[in-house]
């Protein structure tokens, strides 16, 4: 009996450790804490749905804004960050990826710009090839897809306020 109380017990802390509500982590928390950008400031922010079924459509991405690090933007998470107006430099890539996805952003002084990252189509490729073959499979379509437009990857989509609010909604900041 003692040892299915011992039993049961750690079941429970081993579970109740891995829920996690995250209060306060949703974009609309944050932004409520941080409030708008500073004079002069724009605020970008990159986020990533939720994986949906069993979708291999999606990407571990790291992402920099002008060389500094947000973190690894991944399934349902997102970072952000406040920076004065003007171009700024995206760089996305993915450990062991074989390419990255450079992008140049114009950002506006007092607003939010939003971008959803998409895993891309060499991405997929990449993926597929990895699944049915492989390290071969994955040297093979790497090889075949070093022509594509972005070789690395991600896409990243423009959102509209409106649609990243909603989708935002679902998701949690990175840590």
């Amino acid at each position: 009996m003692l040892r299915l109380g011992v039993l049961l017990l750690a079941v429970g802390a081993m579970l109740t450790g891995c829920v996690s509500d995250q209060v306060g982590t949703d974009f609309a928390s944050v932004s409520r804490k941080i409030g708008p950008p500073r004079g002069g400031q724009a605020r970008v922010v990159f986020l990533q749905d939720k994986r949906e079924g069993l979708s291999m459509a999606i990407c571990g991405c790291e992402v920099k804004l002008d060389g500094t690090s947000l973190g690894r933007v991944v399934a349902g998470k997102y970072a952000y960050a406040d920076r004065p107006a003007g171009r700024h430099d995206v760089l996305v890539t993915e450990a062991l990826f074989p390419g990255d996805t450079k992008r140049e952003i114009v950002m506006e002084a007092g607003r939010t710009h939003f971008y959803l990252i998409k895993s891309s189509a060499r991405h997929d490729a990449a993926t597929g090839g990895a699944i049915l073959g492989g390290l071969a499979g994955l040297a093979v379509v790497s090889v075949a897809t070093a022509g594509e437009a972005n070789p690395g990857p991600a896409e990243l989509v423009a959102l509209d306020e409106a649609t990243a609010r909603t989708k935002l909604a679902e998701l949690q900041a990175i840590n």
